[in-house]
């Protein structure tokens, strides 16, 4: 094998593995902003928002989805009840479609 017909294989297998990669990557839509001034963001049970990514933060999270029922009886404390939070659990998450998940950042920030 020639050295040109080598560095064009490498070449070749470096963009299959590109289009691989790409075509396999996790399925996250993009960070928005609602009506309150929030991040939010949509993505699979098991993956976390972008912003609660690290720590104790990532921890809260998880839990939020994880014990539903845990934060559903706890009032929230920051005052956003005037804006429908109706419990803790709405300042973690926003809506649950289907197997997806919808994050706010409202406990973040």
């Amino acid at each position: 094998m020639s050295g040109r017909t080598f560095v064009i294989a490498l070449i070749v297998l470096g963009i299959v593995l590109a289009i691989g990669a790409w075509w396999l990557r996790p399925s996250a839509s993009p960070v928005t902003v609602d009506e309150i001034g929030d991040q939010v963001q949509t993505l699979p049970r098991d993956q976390l928002p972008v912003f609660a990514t690290g720590g104790d933060t990532a921890t809260l999270y998880r839990f939020a989805v994880d014990h539903p029922d845990s934060l559903k009886n706890i009032e929230c404390t920051c005052g956003c009840v005037r804006l429908g939070h109706v419990s803790n659990r709405f300042c973690y998450v926003k809506a649950e479609p289907g197997n997806d998940v919808t994050f706010t950042s409202h406990a973040a920030t």
